[in-house]
């Protein structure tokens, strides 16, 4: 339709971009330096990634009022790559332990196919808040995709195969010689409501969140001010939101920051200490990190 001269509209219409991480995939794999920069970088993104249609600027001459800011961050299940894969020690002992058991704890096997799933399977099993060594028959062995690497080796019904905190290091330490150093998932992935904090905590307590238009910045603070306002939310303690989600509840500017026609902006999230972002970058996927600013857009009617 052809626009209609000298008229204009004015329309709420929040504007977001973010950063995405597939599953399987690391964080580290697409934020390689200290900076998520959002707003910037919108091609190839779906309409669940952005609503923007070019980068840092808004459609035609149109203006913007920003009248609030919010950072809304995914609560997935992690979801770990099955191409990691080594040979893991694990103990052989005896079912029912008498006075002389056959085997002993310094008696070992090797078996193969284990993945970054088990490691955090059997990490949550034995180092969580109940935690005791993991004891698998044969026949549970191989339902978990593990198998002997000595086939001729398989246990009767009166031992059984412990994995243990000495395994799970042993573990730990040829997935990282094997592959990369931050292959590892975070205790915050693999322990996510067992007194290890969470990944929405542990990225807003520790970053820095800045408002750019043109580039004079409007709001530099920690993102801890920028509540979601929405996404799930649970009394049930299960649940982990940044805010209550109510579009109210969420950081509002005390004046309108005006964006102007075919002028930039931009939001970076910067995680200033070096140690984080070592643990942010070992996040997997499935994993968003949206920007939104919210406010009144001004454009031609049509």
């Amino acid at each position: 339709m052809a626009v209609v001269k000298g008229v204009k509209e004015k329309v709420h219409l929040p504007v977001f971009d973010s950063v995405s991480v597939k599953p399987g995939k690391r964080l580290g794999d697409i934020l390689t330096s200290n900076v998520m920069r959002f707003f910037q970088d919108v091609t190839g993104k779906t309409k669940l990634q952005t609503n923007m249609q070019a980068a840092s600027l808004l459609p035609h001459w149109n203006t913007y009022e920003a009248r609030a800011l919010r950072v809304v961050i995914s609560d997935l299940p992690p979801q770990f790559p099955n191409d990691v894969v080594i040979e893991a020690d694990v103990d052989i002992v005896d079912a029912t332990p008498t006075n002389n058991p056959t085997y002993a704890f310094d008696v070992s096997v090797k078996v193969k196919g284990f993945t970054l799933s088990h490691f955090a399977m059997f990490k949550r099993r034995v180092e969580g808040p109940q935690g005791e060594p993991v004891r698998l028959t044969q026949a549970e062995l191989e339902d978990l995709g593990l198998t002997n690497v000595v086939e001729a080796d398989k246990i009767d019904d009166t031992h059984r195969y412990e994995i243990n905190p000495a395994n799970l290091r042993r573990a730990a330490e040829l997935f990282q010689e094997s592959f990369r150093r931050d292959v590892l998932p975070t205790n915050e992935q693999i322990f996510p409501h067992d007194g290890f904090g969470t990944v929405i905590g542990k990225f807003i307590y520790n970053t820095v969140t800045t408002f750019f238009v043109g580039e004079k910045i409007m709001i530099q603070v920690p993102t801890y001010f920028f509540p979601a306002g929405a996404g799930p939310y649970s009394e049930d303690g299960r649940v982990t939101t940044h805010g209550y989600p109510s579009p109210q509840a969420t950081f509002r500017f005390a004046e309108p920051v005006t964006i102007d026609a075919q002028q930039n902006f931009r939001v970076e999230i910067e995680v200033p200490e070096s140690e984080v972002l070592s643990d942010l970058q070992r996040l997997y996927g499935p994993l968003v990190i949206w920007t939104v600013i919210d406010g009144y857009m001004t454009r031609d009617v049509q």
